[in-house]
């Protein structure tokens, strides 16, 4: 897989304030990779520096072999922001028919992107107009209608339901058997674990680790088992590979080393044990676990 983006020993200061420190990542052609990490964590210093806004103060940056604080190659990029206000007298088409001009499009991408992102329907309507979930499908026609080699989303399905939603992760779908390589930054962690190929997390300026959503889930041992017994809390907490053990509604919730050692003996010890369940760690929780060093430490 080649890659499309990489960036390499990134530092980038604020006077005395070190946003990134040494970081390196890369997106390969067709990969869709999570960045997360807490607020503070230099996510957005990243972003803006694989998008050309700023200057890092040394290490490189490559998008599709070039440099992004070019013209040239910023046009090979697809952004979609969180938050951007859009011109009040300016139409859908016009605000996609401008970005498709600044990107060096044919006259032909802007209907196409209209029409991947089901606004055709509204393209005379003032784009200030229109609802938060139409405002974050016209940002991304914007994005797309370049045919980008690199898509950067933040915070992408802020504002869209459930259909526009699905919809949005299938329009990516698409573009990424084109070849399209996606960077997603959110802190909507279990959905970016349902659609990212890898998930890198940051904190501290710094790449904390990085792999699949199952290799991440493996940096947080020990399995969560849930059940209804008559047992006491403390004699559930005596036994062997418990870690914790909490009365929670009329289920007690364990966290465990290992699950299958402590449920043989909870069956031994309850033979009225009903409604049990046994999870992985969640993405969320290993991302709470990879970035509390701060939190530690300040306590």
């Amino acid at each position: 897989m080649s890659a499309i983006l990489e960036v390499t020993n990134l530092h980038h200061r604020y006077g005395d304030v070190q946003a990134l420190a040494g970081v390196s990542l890369s997106v390969g052609e067709g990969e869709f990779v999570a960045l997360l990490g807490p607020n503070g964590a230099g996510k957005t210093t990243l972003v803006r520096s694989i998008v050309g806004l700023i200057k890092p103060t040394s290490g490189s940056v490559s998008v599709a072999g070039g440099d992004p604080a070019r013209a040239s190659v910023r046009q090979r990029l697809g952004v979609v922001q969180q938050d951007v206000g859009f011109p009040r007298t300016l139409t859908v088409a016009e605000v996609v028919e401008g970005a498709a001009a600044r990107a060096g499009g044919d006259p032909g991408a802007a209907p196409r992107a209209l029409d991947e992102m089901g606004l055709s329907d509204v393209r005379r309507r003032r784009a200030s107009n229109l609802s938060g979930g139409q405002q974050q499908r016209l940002q991304l026609a914007m994005g797309l209608v370049a045919d980008p080699v690199l898509l950067v989303l933040d915070e992408p399905t802020v504002g869209l339901d459930v259909s526009a939603r699905r919809a949005f992760w299938a329009t990516l779908a698409e573009r990424r058997r084109r070849g399209t390589g996606i960077l997603l930054t959110t802190h909507v962690v279990e959905e970016a674990a349902a659609v990212a190929d890898r998930v890198v997390v940051m904190d501290g300026g710094r790449v904390v680790a990085e792999g699949t959503p199952d290799e991440l889930r493996r940096f947080l041992p020990g399995r969560r088992i849930s059940a209804r017994t008559t047992l006491p809390v403390e004699a559930i907490r005596a036994v062997d590979e418990v870690v914790s053990a909490t009365a929670a509604n009329d289920k007690v919730v364990i966290t465990a080393l290992r699950a299958e050692p402590v449920v043989r003996v909870l069956l031994q010890l309850d033979n009225n044990l009903n409604d049990l369940e046994i999870a992985a760690p969640s993405l969320d929780e290993v991302l709470a676990d990879l970035t509390s060093h701060r939190k530690k430490v300040a306590a």
